[in-house]
């Protein structure tokens, strides 16, 4: 998964997409397919896909040769990975051969191998090494295909989208590569696209670059204020169109425009220590990416479709980092469904367990109390101590056990008794001061049981 990359301006002028319902069951779409943590085996996971969901094909970030065989006869495509810390090696050819010769031939066509990635992300490394040698290495593999006969597996290399310089004045239109890397890096590398029928393979996160204040924007929630390109005189109501056409007219400002987009990777947690990560913008957030890949394209790419990728199957509790490095899934380890964006045909998951009532979404009316951003830890277990010895509240839904210990984190916990003593004492201003370390917001921050 993406890394945070630098902060984007452009996109912070614009506003929400209104969201257009999806039907119960939606057509095809992509998954990415992560491993970290107890999770059921490859041959379980397979089966499921094919016998309860409308997945048809999986992004892996690496080549385990149980997953590859596990998902032989299923009909679902694979996406593999190349480890980043094997590409230099590739650049050479007799080594990309022996490589496709152990990772592909033994598992392919019985199983559907659609593309492989070269490394993940790489450019966001700032690793010379490897970025040098990356094209080298795609170009060694694909080589090693043809020369084994495999003419339908394409070479190509996810970007995040630090690689994009956008302009202070906020129009999608005049996004652009970095300089250093646009004629150096990314023109031969989509050259190599043009010529080889392969995509150019991008990672858009609006969660990594949105603006707090305007959450709407970033995850397709009306009311939205429409903005206009003064250039073109597009108009875009979300920042996922805006990071596609951005990207764009980086490619067509090189001469590639013509080069087909795949969306390796896009998500939206639904548990973070902050307020906007919950089941319900997780879902609604989702929901609009599918219907996007199916149906619509965006203001200057209108008759494309983009062949879109999740993030991710399942919740990796074996994740390091902050809390949303484990809650991007789709599907608890049972496979019962985190939340419900209509990828399951019967309605349930192999656990049995329902996705759980969303709420209406909030557009105005509703107020919630949470930590401030700015608050330490010592300010938040004073509010805790407080509210929970004088302020009236239950505070049992944090302990261990509770309905809202997890995600166990001091702003988690101090924003649930916070908005505990908020509602309770009227909702005012007043009673979320707690010495201007609260804020009141205007987007519920439930996540599962744990009701705000």
């Amino acid at each position: 998964m993406a890394k945070a990359p630098p902060s984007i301006s452009l996109l912070l002028l614009l506003s929400a997409a209104v969201f257009l319902a999806l039907p119960a069951v939606i057509s095809a779409i992509g998954v990415n397919y992560g491993t970290l943590g107890n999770l059921p085996p490859p041959t379980e996971v397979a089966n499921f896909l094919k016998t309860q969901t409308s997945i048809d094909s999986v992004k892996i970030f690496n080549v385990d040769p149980n997953i590859l065989r596990a998902f032989a006869g299923t009909g679902i495509s694979v996406v593999v990975t190349v480890p980043n810390g094997d590409i230099p090696a590739l650049a050479n050819g007799r080594r990309a051969r022996r490589w496709v010769s152990a990772n592909i031939l033994p598992f392919h066509p019985q199983t559907k191998i659609k593309y492989i990635s070269v490394g993940n992300e790489i450019l966001l490394t700032g690793d010379n090494n490897m970025i040098s040698n990356l094209l080298p290495a795609m170009r060694n593999l694909n080589k090693a295909l043809v020369r084994a006969g495999v003419r339908d597996v394409k070479v190509t290399t996810a970007h995040a989208l630090n690689i994009i310089a956008y302009d202070l004045n906020g129009a999608p239109s005049t996004g652009r590569f970095r300089p250093g890397w646009d004629k150096g890096v990314l023109a031969p590398i989509l050259a190599y696209h043009r010529r080889t029928r392969s995509p150019f393979m991008i990672n858009p996160y609006p969660y990594f670059g949105f603006d707090p204040k305007n959450i709407n924007f970033a995850i397709f929630r009306s009311p939205y204020k429409a903005v206009r390109d003064p250039f073109t005189h597009k108009i875009y109501t979300n920042m996922y169109d805006a990071l596609l056409d951005s990207t764009y007219s980086a490619m067509k400002a090189l001469g590639y425009g013509d080069v087909n987009i795949v969306v390796g990777e896009t998500g939206w947690p639904s548990a973070c220590d902050a307020p906007w990560c919950s089941l319900e913008n997780a879902a609604w957030f989702n929901r609009n990416i599918i219907k996007r890949s199916q149906r619509q394209g965006t203001p200057l790419m209108p008759n494309r479709r983009f062949e879109t990728y999740l993030f991710g199957l399942f919740n990796e509790e074996g994740k390091p980092g902050p809390t949303a490095e484990r809650n991007w899934g789709l599907f608890h380890s049972d496979f019962s469904p985190v939340y419900d964006v209509g990828l399951l045909r019967n309605g349930q998951g192999g656990g049995g367990r329902p996705a759980p009532a969303l709420p209406a979404p909030s557009t105005g009316g509703g107020k919630w109390c949470v930590a401030k951003l700015g608050a330490s830890d010592a300010q938040l277990q004073g509010n805790i101590d407080w509210v929970c010895s004088q302020g009236g509240v239950d505070c049992r839904p944090i302990q261990a056990g509770g309905s809202c210990f997890n995600p166990n984190s001091m702003r988690t916990h101090a924003s649930f008794v916070m908005n505990a003593y908020f509602q309770k004492n009227g909702r005012t201003d007043g009673a979320c001061n707690f010495s201007g370390t609260g804020v009141v917001v205007g987007n519920n921050p439930s996540n599962g049981a744990c009701r705000y």
